[in-house]
């Protein structure tokens, strides 16, 4: 899985340039047309899934408003919410993160703008770069109705002006439960920066996030511990 498929990368590596060949490739999008204001107060909680947890987890922690991005598993058992269980790919499990934030401070809709420009490659099904499986699916685990609405007319949006080279393949779930993932996967991004799989695949998504949001990118993560 992952960590053998980081020797295969560290190979890529020595002979492609990591920003033109990164497995996955950000792209600028529009901004929502539907972004309505949040209906309560408080921090407010999206859990997304978008490939391994480690580079989805690693964009959000440097988004402003962002106060906790942790990686877990969403869309399957509680007993069965564990790594070696759902890299078997048959648990109904997605790796998945779910993300705390301030509306004041960055919305829903920018949160969305995000996850589809730059964690991740919405086009992709059950796959993301070199991870293959249902547990690398694109999915957003909506919690309510103004989730769903804000992502279901985004998607639409998107579809209708072909924003993207391919159709979308993101799948709305209803967030059931998350499970956090082990400790020795969070903030591992930030911990393991000279991880080849990191190097290749997620660190080119920090770059894409600073240069196309500007505004939103902040230097420092919001570490989970």
């Amino acid at each position: 899985m992952r960590f053998t498929a980081a020797v295969l990368v560290a190979a890529l590596i020595i002979f492609a340039p990591l920003r033109g060949d990164a497995a996955e490739r950000a792209v600028v999008l529009p901004a929502p047309a539907y972004d309505p204001p949040a209906t309560s107060v408080g921090e407010q909680k999206l859990v997304v899934a978008g490939g391994c947890f480690w580079g989805v987890q690693g964009v959000f922690q440097r988004v402003k408003g962002v106060s906790r991005a942790v990686s877990g598993y969403a869309g399957g058992a509680k007993d069965m919410a564990r790594y070696e269980a759902v890299s078997r790919g048959d648990t109904g499990h997605a790796e998945s993160v779910e993300i705390a934030y301030d509306p004041k401070t960055v919305s829903l809709g920018e949160l969305l703008r995000v996850y589809f420009s730059v964690a991740h490659d919405p086009t992709q099904l059950n796959r993301q770069g070199p991870d293959a499986g249902a547990q690398y699916r694109s999915a957003i685990f909506v919690a309510n109705a103004d989730q769903e609405k804000a992502a279901r007319n985004y998607i639409a949006q998107l579809s209708k002006a072909k924003a993207l080279s391919a159709p979308i393949v993101t799948t709305l779930e209803p967030l059931k439960a998350f499970y956090p993932a082990e400790p020795y996967h969070q903030d591992y991004l930030v911990r393991h920066p000279a991880q080849p799989y990191i190097v290749y695949n997620d660190l080119p998504k920090i770059d894409d996030l600073k240069r196309l949001f500007p505004t939103l990118y902040r230097e420092s993560p919001a570490l989970t511990n």
